[in-house]
Order: C-alpha cells, then structure tokens, then sequence
C-alpha cells in the first residue's frame, strides 16, 4: 500500500467492507482520546490542522490519478471532522470533574458527527454537492465537526447546570 492511501484511508481503516466513514471515525476517536490525554489538546489541534491541509492537496492529487471523486475509502475527511468534534467537546469538558460527563461528551461527539456526516443538513450538504477536489471532501466532514462539537458542548452545558 502507497503511502498516500495509507494516509488517506487512515492506516487502512477505510478499506472496510461496510461503513468505511463509520470505522474512519472511530478509528480517529480510538486515536484521538489517548492523544488529547498524552499529548495535550494543542497536540491534537496541530495534528488536525495538519492533515486537513495536507489531505486536501493529497486528495487532489488521488482524485485526478484515479478519475474519481469522494471515493468511500478516502476517511482522512472524517478523522478532521471527528477530531475538530473532540476538540469542541474536551474544551467544554475541561470544566467538569465529573467523570460520566467526560464519557458521554466523547461518545455524543462521536454520535453526532457521524449523524452530520451522513445526513448533510444545510451548509454541510451543499458543500459536498458544489465544492469540488480535496476541499469539496474535506469540507462538508469539517462543517460537521464544527456542528456536532457546538450541538455536543451545547448539551454538556445544559447538564452541568442541571447535575
């Protein structure tokens, strides 16, 4: 396997038979938490950054060797989507102590994402229809992270005030 589509499909993980965009984001989930507690959450950020940028020149350059657009294989879309939801979700869980919150933020990130990603609503689905190339791609798994990492904070801090 080339290097580009082991990147690409996250070490492979977008080779699954069934629901490649789901195992790409629990493998970036799976990857993502011991980051954000090893590492620290600017390590994640970077790396988040990182691989956004570069998947879109990357994902450029597949598509025109391959003649094909959005290939389901492709899941670096989704571990940018998913780690921007977890960067959403650990800044707001930053001020609790409460241990099933913590659970529950990253699991609600992780739920919320997926349902963005393949639902499309609004913004997110006309960017996958009208943006073409890498930042067509990337785009709409961007717009849903932003998405479930807002709807996710958003009821983390309604049950703090509530718990």
């Amino acid at each position: 396997m080339s290097l580009q589509k082991l990147f690409l499909t996250f070490f492979g993980s977008g080779l699954s038979p069934k629901a490649p965009g789901t195992a790409g984001s629990f493998a970036a989930f799976i990857v993502g938490i011991p980051i954000i507690y090893t590492l620290g959450i600017s390590t994640l950020f970077m790396l988040t950054l990182a691989i956004t940028i570069i998947a879109i020149f990357e994902i450029n350059k597949y598509e025109i060797a391959t003649n094909s657009h959005d290939n389901s294989e492709i899941v670096i879309d989704e571990v940018s989507g998913m780690w921007i939801a977890m960067l959403f979700t650990h800044s707001v869980l930053a001020i609790t102590s409460s241990s099933t919150l913590i659970i529950l933020g990253y699991v609600l990130s992780f739920i919320f994402f997926r349902a963005f990603d393949i639902y499309k609503p609004s913004t997110i689905g006309w960017i996958d229809r009208e943006v073409k190339g890498g930042l067509g791609v990337m785009g709409d798994d961007i717009l849903a992270g932003i998405a479930s990492g807002l709807l996710t904070g958003l009821i983390l801090v309604l049950l703090q005030k509530i718990i």
